[in-house]
């Protein structure tokens, strides 16, 4: 049994991850026999001296030297959520060149549509029809129902219940433990607070606590 774990690690595609966050150390639990993380990318020089989780931490030019090795980049937080197109951009890594991981517990329909550089985590349901875009990070626990629309970028937090035919914009940050009702808009650059209960269209760039939601500032 440990001879055919072994062989399995050594068939797995190399994979970098950027950065080196807690989604990354998430990430290392996605992973399956599909990838064999050799590292973390990232711009904190005591980070890249000190490693992390038994791995080494590089600076950005790990990609260049190891050009085998596929990229999952999950930059972000409620802080900078808005500017992930920017970060990941800033790698000028090819689509090609981008991993998918998605965590062997998650269920995913057969008609769902997911894109490239997209990290799915551990309980994560999404139901038919689905459409998730590229640069996506899905929480543990999530679900997503028929036909919603994740734009490129987007994060979602745990926990996180999106009814059918909701569109959630580009780059938009969704709370851990909140509810988007169904036929529900987000605008790109929308956040939703942790819990929060959306019952209304969201404009673009706007934030919405409670429940039910409400824009705040």
């Amino acid at each position: 049994m440990r001879g055919d774990r072994v062989s399995a690690v050594r068939e797995a595609h190399p994979l970098l991850i950027f950065p080196c966050n807690g989604n990354g150390l998430e990430a290392l639990d996605c992973l399956a026999d599909r990838y064999h993380c050799i590292g973390f990318v990232d711009d904190t020089p005591s980070k890249q001296q000190a490693g992390a989780y038994g791995l080494r931490v590089f600076d950005r030019s790990a990609l260049e030297t190891s050009p085998e090795a596929k990229v999952l980049a999950i930059p972000g937080s409620p802080t900078s959520f808005r500017f992930r197109r920017e970060i990941i951009a800033g790698l000028r890594i090819e689509s090609r060149r981008f991993a998918r991981a998605i965590h062997p517990s998650a269920s995913i329909a057969p008609f769902a549509t997911i894109g490239h550089n997209v990290l799915i985590m551990a309980g994560v349901v999404l139901t038919s029809n689905c459409v998730i875009g590229n640069h996506v990070v899905i929480l543990p626990n999530t679900v997503i129902h028929h036909d919603a629309v994740i734009g490129d970028w987007s994060l979602i937090g745990s926990n996180v219940t999106i009814a059918g035919g909701a569109s959630i914009g580009e780059n938009c940050y969704i709370g851990s433990g909140s509810s988007i009702k169904n036929g529900v808009t987000l605008g790109a650059g929308a956040m939703l607070g942790l819990g929060s209960n959306l019952i209304g269209d969201l404009a673009a760039g706007a934030t919405a606590v409670g429940n039910p939601a409400r824009p705040i500032g």
